[in-house]
């Protein structure tokens, strides 16, 4: 037994014979509480010295994700009943389209609540390889080549695990998405991280990728954000072309393009990495509904590759989680068959209004600096280092103290000193965060 637990037991037991020194009836009261509290205590005693159980240290290494963290907390707030704005979440603010909603009413009308295929319904599988093609130039075969999983993170996880394993390592630019490099751990290989400049746009060059891959002999995976979560960068053709020319020195280095955001792009969609020159036979491409289509809640992606790495990563899923939801299913099928480019345009439109307004608050707060206006998804990562010495953890643990505003620490995104805000909300709600955000960086501008 620890000093700590034996000085607990013995108040314990102090607080209870104290009982008798009560009326009857409070007595009474007082000794049944303190009995059921001594036996959970001894209880809890017993459990510990009769377990060896340990947490697997490949756990024990993964960090928990900060933005799921900071969300968990606000909605715990909010439970509590108090107010809080929170911009930490990428998730659009509108319902997804009448066309999808409908589809999944009239699926759980149809009674189409049962198992699919591992790799979704046929149906789903030939609209993401006809809408691939239309609207990307790329031809897969949708009973070979796609997979549809439990959301795009569900998907990336498991392209990582088809490449990777023990012994190997992954390039990931910063910023990053603050899942790849603990998902990569969890897979037992190492991330390797290639910095990406503000003054490059912070888009990877040709040059730092080759630099990388040359001193990184064991890097076998490539993960490219295209648009990129949290800098809102964007790759554009000539870009990803260099950066194809480059890893055609390097045939064993697979490439994973997370292009959740590609609809979301302020100057025309960008091309898949897919598409470059000689790259489809070694690019994984995920995509999913969760952005463009805001279907966040019905967990909805896939990953479209070859047909030797698409099974692999069948296989994965098929261990773990088997098929997608078959309702969400056949709200995806509607996303892609019923909901109009133009509807999507219009989506991207208010997106733009509200990215240019953040940014003109941004603009007049004393000590913000955005580097790279955002082309693309819906974030801006300013830099705030010069407040509380540059901790961006302790400035936005401070913020929510104060103002009940929630942001998340550019730390977590390998960008140390900025904020990341999501601008995936309502214009009332942005306004309402704006002036927070101004107000507690006046008011630490006049203390220091």
């Amino acid at each position: 037994m620890t000093p700590l637990r034996m000085i607990v037991i013995g108040l314990l037991s102090l607080s209870c014979s104290q009982a008798f020194l009560l009326a009857p009836t409070s007595r009474h009261q007082s000794r049944h509480h303190c009995a059921q509290t001594m036996r959970k205590v001894q209880q809890q005693q017993q459990e510990e010295q009769g377990t060896s159980i340990q947490v697997n240290p490949l756990v024990s290494s993964v960090k928990v994700s900060k933005t799921v963290e900071i969300f968990s907390l606000v909605k715990q707030m909010q439970a509590e009943g108090e107010e809080v704005t929170s911009l930490c979440v990428g998730e659009p603010d509108f319902l997804p389209s009448r066309a999808i909603l409908d589809a999944a009413a009239q699926a759980l009308q149809d009674g189409e609540t049962r198992y699919t295929a591992v790799t979704g319904t046929a149906d789903l599988r030939n609209a993401i390889a006809n809408d691939l093609k239309r609207r990307k130039s790329l031809a897969y075969n949708p009973n070979t080549e796609i997979v549809v999983g439990n959301g795009a993170k569900q998907c990336v996880f498991q392209g990582i695990m088809a490449i990777a394993g023990r012994g190997d390592q992954v390039l990931i630019p910063t910023p990053y998405w603050p899942s790849y490099p603990e998902m990569v751990a969890l897979v037992g290989a190492e991330p390797v991280f290639v910095e990406t400049k503000a003054q490059d746009g912070f888009l990877l060059t040709p040059q730092a990728l080759d630099a990388s891959l040359k001193a990184n002999p064991k890097i076998k995976l490539l993960i490219l954000c295209n648009p990129s979560n949290p800098t809102g960068g964007v790759h554009n053709e000539e870009r990803l072309v260099e950066l194809a020319q480059v890893l055609q020195k390097y045939p064993q280095v697979a490439v994973l393009a997370d292009e959740i955001y590609e609809r979301l792009a302020y100057n025309g969609e960008p091309p898949a990495f897919a598409s470059m020159p000689n790259m489809f036979g070694r690019t994984l491409t995920v995509n999913g509904f969760s952005k463009a289509y805001a279907m966040t809640g019905m967990r909805l992606g896939y990953l479209a590759a070859p047909a030797k790495l698409a099974k692999a990563v069948t296989t994965i899923q098929s261990q773990l989680t088997s098929c997608a939801g078959s309702v969400s299913q056949a709200a995806g099928i509607a996303a892609l068959t019923q909901v109009s480019d133009e509807e999507l345009f219009a989506n991207v439109e208010v997106m733009k209004e509200k990215r240019d307004y953040v940014l003109g608050e941004l603009e007049s707060m004393n000590g913000v600096s955005v580097a790279v206006p955002p082309q693309g998804a819906f974030y801006v990562l300013p830099d705030v280092s010069g407040y509380f010495g540059g901790d961006d953890t302790e400035l936005c643990l401070e913020l929510l103290k104060q103002k009940k505003l929630a942001l998340v620490p550019g730390s977590s995104f390998g960008a140390p000193g900025t904020v990341r805000i999501s601008y995936a909300t309502s214009m009332e709600e942005l306004q309402v965060a704006m002036n927070k955000l101004a107000a507690f960086l006046q008011e630490q501008s006049v203390q220091s």
